[in-house]
């Protein structure tokens, strides 16, 4: 007999009541973008701040992302990225299934494997999977890609209202919050359960802007989700990932706002929303 969903999630960090809390992924070596984040979410008064996972990828110097997520007593999870660094697996374990994608994908982790310290990975074998809060009288589950698989894409445009009902009840929670796709949204069912992707801050969203995005959740009379954008200095990160010898149309993206790689992965609809 399995087990009830609810009794195999991995939560290390103790179930804690908020009022109000921030929460990011796919951090991406973006150590410029995650330190405007981290003040920006303190200056909006969160009590506490989340990461949903994949530190490394993409960006310059992976290490130097650690420091600030100690610093800004950041809690953290495991993504899919981060689990293949401590594991020392060859790929990222994206989820890609096309050959560009895969094609940049290999050099991304190629890199990001070679420049992050043995010290980085055991610490990213340490982090958990999960995490439960209260935040108000909400019970907030938070996850990489899905509760059910740390790489499933939740793309607004192919999740239906019936399968985040059973991601709900199979894992008895009021909130999800999870991220892998890179592109925000939030569904509220009429039962006043919410979906938020919160998107992630290492990358720009294929909207034309070099701006990052995370969530801000507030436990009022209702939840209120807010989706809070954050400028920082992109030009100085493209200009590190072209001196790393990172593939150009990754800094293309950080200074455009548009994405040039994994975009074969794209739902139609969130495809045509980018310029390529």
């Amino acid at each position: 007999m399995s087990r009830p969903a609810a009794a195999i999630v991995n939560v290390r960090h103790p179930v804690a009541a908020y009022r109000r809390i921030a929460v990011f992924g796919g951090v991406y070596s973006n150590a410029l973008a995650l330190e405007a984040t981290i003040e920006d979410a303190r200056r909006r008064e969160a009590e506490a701040v989340f990461c949903l996972g994949d530190m490394g990828g993409f960006g310059p110097h992976p290490d130097r992302v650690f420091p600030l997520l100690r610093a800004g007593a950041v809690l953290s999870l495991q993504g899919n990225y981060d689990e293949s660094l401590a594991s020392g697996r060859e790929d990222c374990g994206c989820g890609y299934t096309d050959p560009r994608d895969n094609h940049f994908a290999r050099i991304s982790y190629a890199y990001t494997f070679a420049h992050t310290s043995a010290e980085n990975k055991a610490w990213l074998g340490s982090l958990p999977r999960h995490c439960r809060v209260q935040l108000g009288g909400s019970s907030v589950l938070m996850c990489h890609g899905s509760p059910r698989r740390v790489n499933e894409f939740l793309w607004e445009s192919t999740t239906p209202n019936g399968l985040l009902r059973r991601l709900f009840r199979d894992h008895a929670a009021d909130v999800i919050l999870c991220t892998h796709t890179g592109i925000k949204w939030h569904r509220a069912l009429p039962g006043g359960q919410h979906l938020v992707n919160v998107g992630a801050i290492g990358r720009p969203e294929n909207d034309g802007s070099p701006r990052v995005w995370y969530a801000l959740l507030t436990a009022d009379a209702e939840l209120e989700v807010e989706f809070v954008p954050v400028r920082y200095d992109h030009s100085t990160l493209a200009r590190q990932m072209d001196a790393e010898g990172l593939p150009p149309e990754f800094a293309e993206t950080v200074r455009t706002g548009w994405w040039t790689t994994c975009l074969e992965s794209l739902p139609a609809r969130e495809r045509a929303r980018g310029r390529f």
